[in-house]
């Protein structure tokens, strides 16, 4: 007589990096609860100008600098010239994300690319990469964006351009010490024994092995990406009519700050959101994508 025993073993495979990393992101109340505030605010700022029953432009001429109202549909009230609040820090919204978003992925792109090549080849190549970056380091970051936007016109493209060329040098030093220590890892050795091209060898292997790192360091690049477009703005040296964002907005409310307060809040108010909420996420990505604490 044969009995047949069932031996149960565990799922030794596990689940993708990526799928336990979004399982340990769960876990984190703070980064959740964020990551829906961010998107509520993103779709707010998307599809809300479309809502509300005001262009970004129209004046209501019954209604200067008067408070936030339900009755005559100025939820947060409007500015000196009788237009709706709400509707332009919507506007505002999509000009300081898009800025945000934009500039860091062109930091993006330079800083990987940059950093990898510079850690895959080693040696002098590196040395004098980094040198190149040292270099960068000690030029005046603000003045020099401040320089181009005065030498060239306050022009939406040229910002998008000229703060994610600032901001590549952090990005291409936490790459190029991630690609430092894969190089030598053993699937990297059996690629170059393979014959695969160098360039194959970075983008294909390196890179995407780098990526947990990188996923965090944007998640911190993009408040700091969209303060800097603020203070620009705050300065006056933004973006121009008819668009408008976060900063020139809250450069608007701080002249009224006594007599109509509500200018001033209401652009903070969402500023003040969207950093708090990216710093946390920020936080919980890092923990998630940590291997040392799985």
């Amino acid at each position: 007589m044969t009995t047949d025993t069932a031996v149960s073993t565990p799922d030794i495979a596990g689940d993708s990096l990526a799928r336990e990393a979004w399982r340990r992101l769960k876990q984190n109340k703070a980064a959740t609860t964020s990551l829906v505030l961010l998107a509520l605010v993103a779709l707010s700022c998307i599809a809300g100008p479309w809502l509300t029953p005001w262009a970004m432009d129209e004046v209501d001429w019954n209604a200067f600098l008067t408070a936030p109202s339900l009755a005559d549909g100025h939820y947060a009230g409007t500015d000196a010239n009788g237009r709706d609040l709400l509707t332009r820090v919507l506007h505002g919204g999509q000009v300081s994300l898009s800025v945000a978003l934009v500039a860091t992925l062109v930091s993006l792109v330079i800083g990987v690319l940059y950093g990898a090549v510079a850690g895959y080849l080693g040696g002098r190549a590196d040395t004098l990469m980094m040198r190149f970056v040292d270099i960068m380091y000690s030029l005046p970051f603000m003045f020099l964006v401040i320089l181009l936007m005065v030498v060239f016109g306050r022009n939406i493209l040229l910002i998008y351009a000229a703060i994610g060329a600032v901001e590549w040098l952090d990005m291409s030093r936490i790459v190029r010490g991630q690609v430092l220590a894969l190089k030598r890892r053993e699937f990297v050795e059996a690629a170059q024994a393979l014959g695969v091209r160098s360039h194959t060898i970075v983008t294909r292997h390196l890179i995407p092995n780098a990526i947990g790192p990188v996923i965090v360091y944007v998640t911190l690049t993009v408040p700091k990406v969209i303060l800097l477009e603020s203070f620009l703005s705050f300065l006056g040296l933004g973006v121009q009519e008819p668009l408008t964002s976060w900063g020139v907005l809250i450069s608007e409310g701080k002249d009224m700050m006594e007599t109509a307060p509500w200018m001033l809040l209401v652009p903070s108010a969402f500023l003040a959101t969207t950093l708090l909420c990216l710093n946390f996420l920020g936080d919980g990505l890092r923990d998630a994508l940590d291997p040392k604490t799985r």
